[in-house]
């Protein structure tokens, strides 16, 4: 088995870095030698090779480009702001002023105490762990249900507060907790919220629903296409939250959001026993006439980055729309075409509410919006709407887990901010997470391809992200480097295009259909965080990984548009992350600050098939005393 030297000398300025590999077959130390100065020259020219007729060549080059020149190196990172203007810092809560206010009930968060702060006849919370082998039944669409969705998802968590600066958290993660990702509601009439179909804004300060249209009842559009008690859940970005504090890298991060919220709802849902279905043939034009987006003026995207006041800068981009409908349903008609011409009509309803302003000056990282330009999705009409049986995760060790419910694992879900270096993971409890992060489930013989299991399934492509793992404090599994094959129809292919001395043996222990891959032993936790942006808490935590999406041949072979789709991808991974390591009583953290070619070489990847798109790390978390928390209901008087 090759091992990695721990010794890792940098620089405080390296334009190289040196690691040692011993190969346990040979006497000799082979030293490998990284170059960061530059970005990996061995992108493909999109005008090289043979585009399929269906992709557009410069919204391809568009997308390689705000790629590439948006990663980070050891020498020079991607262009953004040189400090932060905290007089601009952009309100986290978007609200349409004079839009109706609907209220929503409040929840208990502990186990022990299950009754609704509102009289209520709802049955317990069902276990995390549970939801990965079965859903409950399905609860009806009512304001009780409807708010324990929103509660469980998008709904604030806590309040910190230190010295003089008071912060909120959400159930739902972001990069820098910043909050670009916005979501509105499209349901039929509910009792106590509206008397008529109708388009929502969620409002998760007031955990409120702020009425934004009402849906004429004659229109059919629910009873037309979907199931009974179905509703939708639409997600926007607003990137200048986001390019405030991470410039022009930030539309990587606002994508990661979207994966972490889809991933949110999906798991709220499950607790109600209802499935959820991203209507992938939907355009983008389709999305901004339903969530009410069409009324923010356009934005006329300069040739180069300016600062200025610039509100129209604020406009929300239309991401996804999620179908949320009772488990075991079949009863779909979608016909995207026909659906399509029923949202035009939504152009003409009465849009309650005015857009606030979040902030008085802003810049304009301009590649970011003409990346968005480029990745634009168009109505398309051969995506077939399909919901497929629903495929259970592998069980593995269910006794690492704490006995805690789906609302107390995604409520009580925090983003760690230092590890402690001490806590350490049994290596079945390791098995077990990964086996969670499987995108076909367990025990039916699918090989890994297909998202059939829970949260995956929300996502209607093939698995495209992979994950490679440096393993520091696993008791049982040597440390080193592995490999988590998340579709296995990839496995011929990275075995060819990775280090030709990778190992690629299945660890000891590992379940048989855990396609997981030992690489190389030895201590790598100064690799891991060295490749962090020198962050210890890549190194300091039980595992820290990679996650390295199958990059160009997806967006020549499916569209531009499947950019963002990949970064969605690794949000939804690692919410599932998020979740696991709390669920087994440690934390977790994303990581979006990354040396992404110096992580492709030491994998041995050349050109850009596979790219490394999302960092993460797993482990016992440091908690700073200092810091106070407080309900997240009802919150301070403050806008932050």
């Amino acid at each position: 088995m090759p091992q990695f030297a721990s010794r890792f000398t940098l620089p405080l300025n390296p334009s190289r870095f040196h690691f040692h590999l011993f190969p346990s077959s040979k006497n000799i130390i082979p030293i490998m030698s990284f170059s960061s100065s530059s970005p990996s020259p061995s992108t493909t020219n999109p005008k090289e090779e043979k585009i399929p007729e269906n992709i557009d060549p410069q919204k391809l080059a568009q997308v390689i480009k705000y790629h590439n020149e948006t990663k980070h190196s050891f020498t020079n990172y991607a262009r953004g702001p040189r400090g932060l203007d905290w007089a601009n810092q952009p309100n986290p809560f978007r609200r349409y002023i004079s839009s109706p206010l609907v209220p929503l009930l409040h929840l208990p968060t502990d186990s022990q105490n299950q009754t609704l702060s509102s009289s209520s006849n709802d049955d317990n919370i069902p276990l995390y762990s549970s939801l990965f082998t079965s859903l409950p039944p399905p609860k009806p669409l009512t304001i009780s249900s409807i708010s324990q969705f929103f509660y469980d998802s998008l709904a604030l968590s806590a309040w910190k507060t230190t010295g003089f600066s008071t912060w909120s958290l959400r159930v739902n993660p972001s990069s820098g907790n910043l909050h670009p990702t916005e979501s509105y509601i499209i349901a039929p009439a509910i009792d106590s919220v509206c008397d008529s179909p109708f388009v929502a804004h969620y409002a998760p300060k007031e955990h409120a629903l702020e009425l934004r249209a009402k849906i004429p009842s004659g229109s059919g559009f629910f009873n037309k296409f979907f199931p009974k008690n179905s509703f939708l859940i639409g997600f926007s970005s607003i990137f200048w939250r986001e390019a405030w504090k991470y410039g022009e890298r930030a539309f990587r991060y606002c994508n990661h959001d979207v994966g972490h919220a889809i991933a949110a709802v999906t798991m709220a849902a499950a607790g109600l026993g209802w499935d959820v279905k991203i209507l992938e043939g939907l355009g983008y034009k389709d999305l901004e006439k339903l969530m009410g987006l069409h009324i923010f003026p356009e934005f006329q995207i300069p040739s180069k980055p300016v600062k200025g006041k610039f509100p129209e800068i604020e406009f929300e981009h239309p991401d996804c729309v999620l179908v949320v409908f009772p488990s075991g349903s079949r009863e779909f008609d979608v016909n995207y075409e026909k659906l399509s011409l029923l949202i035009k009509e939504f152009s003409v309803l009465d849009w309650k509410g005015k857009p606030n302003l979040l902030s008085k000056e802003h810049i304009c990282w301009d590649i970011i919006y003409r990346t968005a330009e480029a990745v634009k999705k168009p109505l398309t009409t051969r995506n077939a709407f399909a919901v497929d049986p629903f495929y259970g995760s592998g069980i593995f060790n269910e006794n690492c887990y704490k006995g805690f419910t789906v609302r107390e694992v995604v409520r009580k879900r925090r983003s760690a901010v230092d590890m402690d270096e001490v806590t350490t993971m049994d290596r079945e409890t390791f098995y077990q997470i990964l086996l969670h992060c499987l995108p076909s489930g367990s025990g039916s013989g699918e090989k890994q391809k297909r998202q059939l299991a829970l949260p995956f399934r929300v996502l209607s492509w093939d698995a495209e992200v992979h994950a490679a793992l440096f393993v520091h404090r696993v008791k049982g599994l040597p440390k080193g480097l592995y490999f988590l094959v998340r579709n296995e129809d990839h496995i011929g292919e990275l075995k060819k295009v990775m280090r030709p001395d990778f190992e690629w043996q299945k660890p000891e222990g590992c379940p048989d259909d855990l396609p997981l891959y030992e690489l190389a032993r030895g201590d790598c936790r100064q690799l891991a965080k060295g490749f962090s942006c020198h962050q210890d808490i890549a190194s300091d935590g039980c595992f820290s990984l990679g996650m390295v999406a199958h990059f160009e041949p997806t967006l020549r072979n499916n569209n531009v548009w499947m950019y963002p789709r990949l970064f969605w991808e690794t949000g939804v991974l690692g919410q599932v992350l998020y979740l696991e390591a709390h669920a087994v009583g440690i934390s977790a953290t994303g990581i979006g600050c990354f040396f992404d070619d110096p992580v492709h070489q030491l994998l041995g990847l050349t050109g850009s098939n596979f790219q490394s798109l999302y960092h993460f790390t797993v482990g016992g978390p440091v908690l700073d005393k200092r810091i106070m928390s407080l309900p997240a209901y009802p919150g301070p008087e403050v806008d932050a």
